[in-house]
């Protein structure tokens, strides 16, 4: 169910009530028994996840497509001990001549 917005038009009180979306609008202010009327608000939900627009179809340029190959969290290997990992390659010698 929605979750509507009220404002009083005589005394400014504000409340939010739940109604069904069959639900004829309150018109009388419980403070001041004044007239009420609906402003426009923001809804209150934001898409998440894959499978929308921003996710999937958004144009993407190098930089955002380089970031996507980096592994997540979710899908990365463990961490591998320190003593596994490959060493620096060493310089290579010039002969003196």
């Amino acid at each position: 169910m929605p979750l509507y917005a009220y404002r009083c038009t005589q005394c400014g009180h504000r409340f939010e009530k739940i109604q069904h979306f069959s639900s004829k609008p309150e018109l009388v202010c419980p403070n001041c028994q004044g007239l009420l009327e609906r402003p426009l608000t923001a809804p209150a939900f934001k898409f998440k996840g894959s499978g929308w627009y921003v996710n999937d179809y958004a144009g993407k340029n190098e930089a955002s497509a380089s970031n996507d190959s980096i592994s997540t969290p979710a899908t990365a290997p463990a961490a591998a001990p320190a003593a596994a990992a490959p060493a620096a390659a060493p310089a290579p010698t010039v002969a003196k001549g």
